[in-house]
This record gives C-alpha cells, sequence and structure tokens, in this order.
C-alpha cells in the first residue's frame, strides 16, 4: 500500500484537533453507529479542558488505497520539544491557519521548524464560513511568512485550500460545493512524496525513535518512522545513542501501527510507515534502533535549550500531607526523573539539599501543566516563582527575547506599549491596523519581563486583549526589571478564618481567601494595596458586649475573594515567596525561615 506522512500545524485554537476529527470520519476509520468523543485526538484530561494539544500524537487513515498517517502536533511553543522530534518523521506538512485571524506566533515556531528541515507545505485556510474571514489576507501573509522564514522556490510554490473544518468541508475554490474533504484527501495523497530513504528490502533496519511512553501490560515502546529495511516481531536488534555509542541489545516483543485511533498489533512493518515498537529496557528517545550490523546512528534533530527554571520541592507548610498522599521529596524526584526521560524538553537538577530539585524547561505553560499532571496524581509540591536562565557568550552575559504579539483594541494600545517598552525593556517592532478597531502590536521583550505579565495585560485591556508569544533569540542582557508593585497580606495566626475579620480587612486591598478557611501563620491571604507587606490577624473575631446599638446586627457581606489559576500562582510570586500545590488546593506563603534567621532580621529591621 502506497504511504504518505504528514503532520498538521496549526496555532492554539485555529480547528486542528477537530479537522483531524473530520477526516477521520469521513476516511470510514469509525462505524456508523460507534460512539466516538468530540475532538478524539485531544486524549489527556487538561488537553481536553483547555482545548491544547500537549502531545504529539499519531493516526491513520486510508483513502483510495493509500494510507496516510496523520501526526497531530502541539500549537504552544512551550512544548516545541514535542514538535522537533516528531517533524523528522513525516514527508510534508499541512498548515492550517485561520481565515481571519492569519499566521500567528505559534504557527511561525513550526513552520520554521518543518521548511529548516525542507517539508514542502499545503496551506489549510480554514473557519473560511465565519462573518469576519479574510481568507484572501490571510493567504498573503502565509507567503509573507514562508518568505521571511527563508523558504525555497519549491516552498513557496504551496497549494491551498479552503476549509471548515467544524463542517466538514475542505474545496480548491472559495465558492465550492462544500461537500466533503475529498478535496484534501485527493491533495495530500498527490502533493506529498512517498516516505524518503525507503531503502531496498535487503537493507539493514533502522529507525529513530521520536517519543517514548510505557504500556502497563509491554513495558517501555518507542514510536517512529522506519527508514529502512524490515522489523519483525522476534528480532534481535540493538540501540545507538545520538553519538553512535552502544546502549542495549535487544529481542522486538511487539510491534504496533496506527490504524485509525488505535494500534494494531503486527508481525512485521516495513520502510516508511510510522509504528511503535516494545522490548526495549533502556532505549530513549533520539536513540537509533537498528540491526545488529549497523553501526551508525541516524542523525537527530537538536533539541532548543530550555530558557526557564523552577525550583519543585516538598511541602513544609502546617497543612502538608492533609490532602495528597506523595509528600517526600523522593518520590517527587523519582516522578520529576520519570517525566524527564519522556520529555526532552526538560532538564531535572538537585539541589545542594536534596530535598528541592530545579526543572528547566521551555515556559510558564509547560510547567503548569506538568504540575497539574502531578496535583492530580496526588502530590504536594512547594514552588518557586520562575527564574529565567541566562548565558554566556564571550564574556557578555545573555538572556532570552520572547516576541510578542498583541491584538488589542485601539484605545489600550498606549497603556500595553508603554508597559512593554519602558517598564519590561522591551522594543517595539511593528504596529500596523487589524481589523476594525483593532491594532496588531509585534514587540521583543525579554523574558523575564514577560513573567506575571499576562494578568496586567488583561487588566490593562479590560479583558478584550490577545497576547501571544514565541522564543525569538538571546540578546545582551537588558538591565533590570521592576518586579511586582504592591505588597501582600500575611497572615500572622493559625486557625480558620472569620469573616468580621475579613470584613475589615477588605479596605487593605483584595482578598485571596473566604470565610471559614484554614489559614496559618506566613501565609499570603491577600494583596496589599501598598507596595510594603502588612502582617494580619485574619482570625480575629467580633468583641461582644451587652450594649445594644444601631447596625449591631447588621451581616458581614464579603466580597468575592480572588482565585488564582496555577500558572497566575506560579507568575504572581516573589523570590521570597512559594505557591504550596495540592491536589484540592492552590495556596500563596513565605518562605518558612529558621527561628535564627527570623530572630536576625527582626533585629536588622
Amino acid at each position: 500500500m502506497d504511504i504518505r506522512n504528514i503532520a498538521i500545524i496549526a496555532h492554539v485554537d485555529h480547528g486542528k484537533t477537530t479537522l483531524v476529527d473530520e477526516l477521520l470520519k469521513q476516511s470510514g476509520a469509525f462505524r456508523e453507529n460507534q460512539a466516538v468523543a468530540e475532538r478524539a485526538m485531544d486524549s489527556n484530561d487538561i488537553e481536553r479542558e483547555r482545548g491544547i494539544t500537549i502531545l504529539a500524537k499519531c493516526t491513520s487513515v486510508e483513502w483510495k488505497g493509500t494510507r496516510i498517517n496523520i501526526v497531530d502536533t502541539p500549537g504552544h511553543a512551550d512544548f516545541g520539544g514535542e514538535v522537533e522530534r516528531i517533524l523528522n518523521m513525516v514527508d510534508g506538512v499541512c498548515l492550517l491557519v485561520d481565515a481571519a485571524e492569519g499566521p500567528m506566533p505559534q504557527t511561525k515556531f513550526v513552520t520554521s521548524k518543518a521548511l529548516a528541515l525542507g517539508l514542502r507545505p499545503i496551506v489549510v485556510l480554514n473557519k473560511v464560513d465565519k462573518p469576519d474571514a479574510e481568507p484572501d489576507r490571510a493567504l498573503n501573509e502565509v507567503f509573507d511568512l514562508f518568505a521571511n522564514l527563508g523558504a525555497s522556490d519549491e516552498q513557496l510554490d504551496f497549494p491551498h485550500v479552503y476549509a471548515s473544518g467544524r463542517s466538514g468541508w475542505a474545496d480548491n475554490e472559495l465558492d465550492g460545493p462544500r461537500k466533503d474533504l475529498s478535496a484534501l484527501f485527493d491533495l495530500i495523497t498527490r502533493h506529498v512524496p512517498a516516505p524518503k530513504q525507503i531503502a531496498a528490502a535487503a537493507e539493514p533496519f533502522r529507525m529513530l525513535a521520536t517519543t517514548l511512553s510505557a504500556d502497563p501490560f509491554i513495558g517501555r515502546i518507542l514510536t517512529g518512522r522506519i527508514e529502512s529495511g524490515t522489523a519483525r516481531v522476534g528480532d534481535q536488534v540493538k540501540a545507538l545513542s545520538r553519538t553512535g555509542e552502544r546502549i542495549e541489545q535487544f529481542r522486538i516483543t511487539k510491534i504496533l501501527a496506527f490504524r485509525g485511533l488505535a494500534q494494531t498489533s503486527v508481525d512485521a512493518a516495513e520502510a516508511g510507515d510510522i509504528v511503535t515498537i516494545a522490548g526495549m529496557s533502556k532505549a530513549t528517545v533520539a536513540d537509533t534502533l537498528c540491526a545488529l550490523d549497523v553501526d551508525t546512528a541516524l542523525p537527530a534533530q537538536p533539541i532548543d535549550p530550555p530558557t526557564i527554571s523552577v525550583t519543585f520541592g516538598i511541602n513544609d507548610s502546617p497543612l502538608a500531607g492533609k490532602d495528597g498522599n506523595k509528600v517526600q521529596s523522593r518520590v517527587i524526584r523519582e516522578r520529576l526523573l520519570k517525566e524527564a526521560e519522556s520529555n526532552v524538553a526538560i532538564k531535572i537538577e538537585d539541589t545542594p539539599g536534596g530535598e528541592a530539585f530545579i526543572v528547566s524547561g521551555r515556559g510558564e505553560l509547560q510547567m503548569g501543566v506538568l504540575i497539574e499532571n502531578m496535583r492530580r496524581e496526588g502530590f504536594e509540591l512547594s514552588i518557586s516563582r520562575p527564574r529565567v536562565i541566562f548565558r554566556d557568550e564571550n564574556g557578555q552575559r545573555m538572556e532570552p527575547i520572547e516576541e510578542v504579539i498583541v491584538d488589542v483594541d485601539d484605545d489600550y494600545t498606549g497603556a500595553v506599549i508603554d508597559k512593554l517598552t519602558g517598564e519590561r525593556k522591551g522594543d517595539l517592532v511593528e504596529m500596523r491596523p487589524a481589523g476594525v478597531g483593532k491594532t496588531r502590536i509585534v514587540a521583543h521583550v525579554p523574558s523575564r519581563g514577560l513573567i506575571g505579565y499576562h494578568g496586567q495585560f488583561l487588566t490593562d485591556t479590560r479583558g478584550t486583549g490577545v497576547l501571544n508569544r514565541i522564543f525569538h533569540g538571546w540578546a545582551p542582557h537588558k538591565g533590570p526589571i521592576q518586579g511586582r508593585r504592591v505588597g501582600v497580606l500575611i497572615s500572622m495566626e493559625n486557625g480558620v478564618s472569620v469573616a468580621y475579620a475579613l470584613w475589615n480587612l477588605e479596605e487593605r486591598g483584595k482578598l485571596f481567601i473566604g470565610a471559614q478557611e484554614q489559614v496559618y501563620e506566613g501565609m499570603i491571604i491577600g494583596e496589599h494595596s501598598r507596595d510594603n507587606d502588612l502582617e494580619v490577624n485574619p482570625l480575629k473575631g467580633k468583641k461582644l458586649t451587652n450594649v445594644r446599638a444601631s447596625g449591631t446586627d447588621e451581616a458581614v457581606r464579603l466580597t468575592p475573594p480572588v482565585r488564582m489559576s496555577l500558572e497566575e500562582a506560579i507568575a504572581y510570586v516573589e523570590d521570597d515567596e512559594l505557591v504550596e500545590v495540592t491536589p484540592k488546593i492552590v495556596r500563596l506563603r513565605k518562605r518558612f525561615l529558621d527561628p535564627h534567621e527570623r530572630k536576625r532580621q527582626s533585629r536588622s529591621a
């Protein structure tokens, strides 16, 4: 059977996973009466809740005698480690662009990787049936994007179709019949080349491992595309590292091929097909699985370095151990090492004490997803403020710079530009109209300046602005950047909060807790309206007397507290503060000092 391997690239929420749903349905991958969840490729709970693709996943459809292996790639740059690996498995890419928004930052990130590998793109202008769609403008912007990314003449001569993933149609012309996706299927089989590097069957087996996972029944499994030869169940093969060093020799115990959403066990797989192999105990991502007589490893795509680091520690607050059952540093370390094994974009280091671990990754969202997964598994953690990773070049300190693209109402452009270029040391690159009453702002801002900015951005734009960011490059250190401008309200007592005390504290600032919530000394219960920290007593009750007065019996009415999401809390804390994460709640607190340190600080104050 003919094979085509293709990856789908799109920005967050441009309809990629919905389009894959329709491709599966119209190719006959499902029975007529089969119950299938919406966005079937979003297999992870967090993916379904947030509407984003985190893990690269494969599926397979058949169309007129051709098997099309489709790879659903993550849309967010924080999960770029998945993208860089997965593009090694495909021979073409399908770029999905919202006809109203045009190409966005994550589109740019993944497309640059695909073009650098020489992959030929197909452009799908999605959501052309929306009232604000401008497909011609979006198509011109895609061409400009390809040209700016250094695409070859062959890549610039790309075919395109107009589509609506939700409605399940794609046409070569904007005013086409709008029946089904056959135009897109035919374009893929015609434009995407058959797998390259397919050698004669006599050549030895070689496969580059691109994703790692574990199965409770068959153990460690690696997925990749077979570059040459044939893999058979029972064959003795070996694994080579990127440098060509022998890692292990093992017997292939199982070969799984993608058929629709399921994986089917097969006896053999040939060059060009994307399969999953079991039987290894040490081999991991970027290793080459090959026949015993092969001595050279396949070239593996280098991974962009991490740009931020976060310290994961044990939860040492007075309320530790009440919600979760995994609280020991040993258990936390094992879980983080397991994550680093399958996610090559994450690096783990031990701190000198051994009770905390420095986790380096690509961005706040990636860290937030890892922490969210761990808390759902029953872990309790204390998390530090994200720190940017610097590096030295020729004796000069360099810091990561991000490209920020903002779509905002014209009324708020001044406030956004002032914050990005003034307070946060960014450089304005471009500013142009982006529809009626809207402006698009492009700026290069240090990653340090963007930590904690998103909440302030939503306040400045009254919740109407859209901000996207992507790693741009490295630049000389731009000097100090002011952090949070306000202090916090800190509990001075242990116990349960009282409504009357909180009512009196409302004039001091915004509260993060409500009445009848457990608090402890050092816990942050609110944001102070001034720039200093203030210790307060949220347990102070109303003094009772036998004198009746006007207003004595009025009910206490509290303003609803501010409830931060996990990512918001991580970005909010300062260097002397921590986020306490448990399966049920997210709290903020000051770092606990030993008694001698507290005495020394109180004397100096």
